[in-house]
């Protein structure tokens, strides 16, 4: 009977240790086919007639493939495109107007320019594919108007790759009115990349572990909405803008490398930051060489540096909440900006009046970072007694300083639970999962001990 029983133990065990081996080969291994099994598809495309609706099979698929006339193509979450071609640099090329390619798994194992998949024409919408690249994910060039929606784009990962050696995820050039949302990249260049492509749309996506979340240039007119990123270098850069609108945001966790930011504003001017959230960053929000736009409603904690100007003039900041911050703000050489009814929680403000502002106004005292930019090892003494005592003595051109005249005195009601919610729960299963199977296998194995 004890053997019976040791032995039913045994069992259960390596059940379960096999079953999790199952679970993690098929979450995380690479897709694998033989080509020789994979049927064509460029066959079945060149058969089809203009407007055809193409429905795949589950199975695998040989690319590359070129689509020049209008058709939809659906892999139902059940066919695999395989681009393994040497001399092949995209999986799919798109150039017909008003294609639509969803549900298909696309494996493109080619690296370099090399794309999974290419557009070049109008109207094209890109939706629910999953995308495992060596390469680029979607690019499009030249192409107005497309929708690129609920995909899920990821680089094969080799060991010591530095990510600017990787393509990256959605990479627009000269593409205007784009559509990108709810899209999920991860372990790319930058997630999405847009270069002279205006009034684009980018809402509610996932960017993890990239160089640059979303990285922008001379896109006027475009908003970048409703995005989560972390583990990034920097959430959003954005530079040499005009009237775009960064608006509820969640970038955490930049902070991995010394250049590493929540928001870059370079060059950017009338634009709108509103209601981002900034948390856990080297520098929350790094705004140099920008002028004329509102920062308002952002929420900036626990950051390195809460908010950095250099060179930046004539912005308006206001209502914005800083919270936990090692450093809660840096400026130089950033003259008139117009700052008011902040909240600094490292101010101790005086309010005679009871009206909620304080009546001693907050500047931002540039004497350290003025101090480092000429010879950073004065690091070395942050926050010394020696350094705040020469911090405090220094008053040279303060009417020059960027000053908050009117610093709030308690958090208001917009930020009041802002910041107490994270993202990442799907981490916290995970672990919680693991943490669980391993209790079992403690007690199974306690339990076989005993007897």
């Amino acid at each position: 009977m004890v053997i019976r029983k040791s032995f039913c133990h045994y069992r259960v065990l390596i059940m379960m240790l096999f079953s999790l081996f199952l679970i993690i080969t098929t979450y995380s291994g690479r897709a694998s086919a033989n080509n020789s099994e994979a049927i064509p598809l460029q066959p079945i495309i060149d058969a089809a007639q203009i407007g055809d609706s193409i429905t795949l099979a589950p199975g695998t698929y040989l690319g590359p493939v070129y689509i020049n006339k209008r058709l939809t193509i659906s892999g139902e979450g059940g066919a695999t495109l395989l681009n393994s071609s040497p001399d092949a640099e995209v999986a799919v090329m798109i150039q017909a107007d008003g294609v639509k390619l969803q549900g298909l798994n696309i494996q493109q194992d080619n690296g370099g320019e090399a794309a999974a998949i290419r557009v070049e024409a109008d109207q094209v919408t890109l939706k629910d594919l999953v995308i495992h690249t060596f390469g680029f994910g979607i690019m499009l060039r030249e192409a107005d108007s497309g929708v690129i929606v609920n995909n899920k784009i990821r680089w094969f990962i080799p060991k010591g790759a530095a990510s600017g050696k990787r393509g990256n995820g959605i990479d627009l050039y000269n593409s205007h009115g784009s559509d990108i949302r709810e899209n999920e990249i991860s372990y790319l260049r930058d997630g999405i990349y847009l270069e002279k492509s205006r009034n684009t749309k980018v809402d509610h996506n996932r960017l993890f572990h990239l160089r640059y979340g979303v990285h922008c240039m001379y896109i006027n007119g475009s908003s970048v909405t409703n995005n989560i990123g972390e583990y990034n270098i920097t959430g959003a850069m954005v530079m040499g803008v005009s009237d775009v609108m960064v608006s509820g945001n969640s970038f955490r966790k930049q902070n991995q490398n010394v250049h590493s930011q929540g928001i870059l504003l370079f060059d950017v001017r009338t634009s709108q930051i509103v209601n981002n959230v900034v948390e856990g960053n080297r520098v929350g929000i790094y705004m140099q060489q920008s002028s004329d736009n509102t920062l308002q409603n952002n929420m900036v904690l626990r950051n390195y540096i809460g908010i950095q100007f250099e060179g930046s003039e004539g912005n308006r900041f206001q209502k914005n909440a800083f919270i936990a911050n090692v450093i809660e703000a840096e400026a130089t050489d950033s003259k008139n900006n117009k700052m008011t009814r902040n909240f600094w929680d490292s101010f101790e403000g005086l309010d005679v009046s009871g009206d909620g502002v304080s009546d001693l106004p907050y500047a931002i005292n540039p004497f350290y970072q003025q101090l480092v930019t000429e010879n950073a090892a004065y690091q070395l003494f942050f926050q010394s007694p020696g350094m705040t005592f020469l911090s405090d003595l220094y008053t040279n051109d303060k009417e020059q300083w960027s000053t908050d005249p009117e610093p709030l005195m308690q958090l208001d009601s917009v930020h009041a639970n802002v910041g107490q919610v994270s993202v990442g729960q799907g981490s916290v299963m995970v672990v919680g999962w693991l943490l669980l199977f391993f209790a079992v296998i403690t007690i199974l194995y306690m339990g076989v001990l005993r007897l």
